[in-house]
């Protein structure tokens, strides 16, 4: 069971890892930051229930995780339609607004 987990997530961090690197769309980046923490966090439940079947440790990291990417991506789809209202694009290769 823990080869299952660790190559499902492995597998779902390269696939946003690259995806991430490769996508010029702000949304789809971020979308595919979104992918590398659920990575993470089915790695932090497997871990958690291999080592320790009674403890909740993995699991509860994990909720604080999702917090987190649930913070993130409202602050980051926010900045990502004020930028698209301003600039009419939404390419991460065409923000220059934090040049001096």
């Amino acid at each position: 069971m823990l080869e299952h987990g660790l190559v499902l997530g492995a597998y779902l961090y390269c696939v946003g890892f690259f995806g991430l690197i490769t996508s010029r769309n702000t949304v789809r980046a971020l979308t595919r930051l979104e992918s590398i923490f659920n990575a993470v966090n089915i790695n932090f439940t497997t871990f958690s229930n291999f080592f320790d079947n009674s403890q909740l440790g993995g699991e509860i990291f994990s909720l604080f995780v999702i917090a987190v990417a649930a913070a993130e991506a409202a602050i980051g789809l926010a900045l990502a339609l004020v930028i698209q209202r301003n600039r009419r694009s939404t390419r991460i290769d065409q923000f220059n607004l934090l040049k001096w």
